[in-house]
């Protein structure tokens, strides 16, 4: 593997009633309870034009991730064929940036009030980017 690294800096944390990775869904739509995503006042600017019923994708470091897996039975289903982690959306994997498509519902100064976050309390949050459409210009 390459030697270089690279600077991220979280930009806020996630404060959500799932405390234990083992016990959060799947993924967001599989049942995750309202969470908000708690932004540093550093980057309070970076939220002028978010309103809630916006869905942003927001990008995460999945902290408790092991950063040695490189294949997994998907989803943790033993009958299913073990398979590369760069082919499923597994949390183990070598940069375990997590990726998450929410719906906003609330917004009270640096803090996001979400639907659809599966990670746990505590996660940090990288970055926010929003789903464009086919003709979204931003």
């Amino acid at each position: 593997m390459t030697s270089e690294t690279y600077d991220l800096r979280p930009i806020g944390r996630v404060r959500s009633p799932l405390t234990d990775a083992a016990d959060a869904p799947k993924q967001g739509d599989e049942g995750a309870p309202p969470a908000e995503i708690v932004l540093d006042s550093a980057v309070a600017a970076g939220t002028a034009g978010l309103r809630p019923g916006d869905e942003v994708l927001v990008f995460t470091w999945l902290h408790q991730a092991d950063r040695e897996v490189l294949a997994v039975h998907p989803r943790g289903d033993h009958t299913r064929p073990v398979t590369g982690v760069f082919a499923t959306r597994a949390p183990h994997r070598p940069n375990p940036i997590g990726l998450h498509r929410v719906t906003i519902v609330d917004i009270a100064g640096t803090t996001l009030t979400v639907h659809g976050l599966e990670a746990i309390d505590g996660t940090p949050v990288l970055d926010l980017k929003p789903v464009l459409g086919p003709t979204a210009e931003r």
